[in-house]
């Protein structure tokens, strides 16, 4: 004879409440990522690409520090400072600088779907560095991926128009590159932290990414330094990216990790360029054409193929199989 049990209503409300907990986490995450492009245009149209990207890193440090000496995770980071400051420069100091580049040229709107690919390029380096071979699903979904960016590439979608910029169809395309460099070494990030820094703490790792970052980034933003003051509403911009979009961001997508795993972390790549967008809209008068949404979503189901986020009930089903067992 087979019972079943049924959960206590006290087990129920735990897990009712734990599951609101992430997905506030994962909301508020993507809002605060995807506010990040509207920052960095504001901060970038004033203060430069590398400066804007040498001050998000450097207030995001500060913002951390304290935060994981009081976790308790300083010895964590003296004993791995060299790998957690190498992989910031990939992490956080190339990347910040490549889209603050971009956006001097392309809506922010763009740049968010561009980053999307983040996670294609992760799958890329990781076959290159472990050997891991893509599947046929995940193999289409790169193909998907990369074609809705050559679509998006192809025409003059997301250009910015009005204020000099945006007229040069040349200019756009190292902006669309700069974005797809830029997720590139978040892909090379991925791995390396994989090879290098598997079990340290995540506050450890995520402080010293930005302090790495600082020491790259500090010699040319001095170089960079804008020769007139920039307004107040670019300092708050900065000051908003460094706080807001990099310490608090990164607190929150560890804790994430932590209640929800990093499978659903992942989903905060879908949600983003929602938010951005509509940032975009609302405060930077950004226009949305039809195509950039035909080629957002052909980019978006290459993201979901490529990461497992979506695969055939077949393989889903193996999936739920292996992980039980």
């Amino acid at each position: 004879m087979t019972t079943t049990t049924t959960p206590a209503p006290q087990q129920a409300n735990n897990n009712s409440n734990n599951t609101k907990a992430w997905v506030i986490d994962l909301v508020l995450l993507a809002a605060l990522w995807g506010a990040s492009f509207l920052f960095m245009r504001m901060g970038a149209a004033e203060f430069g690409a590398l400066p804007t990207a040498a001050a998000r890193v450097s207030i995001g440090a500060l913002f951390l520090f304290p935060l994981m000496m009081l976790r308790g995770q300083g010895a964590a980071l003296v004993q791995h400072w060299r790998a957690t400051m190498g992989i910031g420069v990939f992490n956080s100091g190339l990347p910040f600088a490549l889209f603050s580049f971009a956006l001097l040229t392309i809506n922010s709107s763009l740049a968010a779907v561009l980053n999307a690919t983040a996670p294609m390029f992760g799958a890329l380096v990781a076959w290159v560095w472990f050997r891991e071979r893509p599947d046929n699903w995940r193999l289409a979904g790169l193909a998907i991926g990369f074609t809705g960016v050559v679509m998006l590439a192809s025409g003059n979608a997301g250009l910015r128009h009005g204020d000099g910029a945006g007229n040069n169809n040349n200019a756009a395309l190292w902006a669309i590159g700069a974005c797809l460099l830029a997720c590139l070494c978040y892909g090379i990030a991925a791995s390396a932290t994989r090879r290098y820094l598997t079990g340290v703490p995540p506050l450890a790792t995520a402080t010293g990414s930005q302090i790495g970052a600082s020491l790259l980034l500090v010699v040319p933003a001095i170089v960079y330094w804008p020769q007139h003051m920039p307004s107040l509403r670019a300092w708050l911009a900065i000051l908003a990216l460094g706080v807001l979009c990099t310490g608090v961001a990164y607190f929150l997508f560890f804790r994430l990790i932590e209640r929800a795993g990093p499978a659903r972390a992942l989903t905060v790549t879908f949600l983003l360029p929602v938010f951005a967008t509509f940032y975009g809209v609302v405060f930077l008068d950004e226009s949305i054409t039809q195509w950039m949404l035909v080629c957002a979503g052909v980019i978006v189901c290459g993201v979901g193929l490529s990461t497992g986020f979506i695969a055939p009930k077949s393989k889903r089903a193996a999936s739920d199989s292996t992980a039980k067992t």
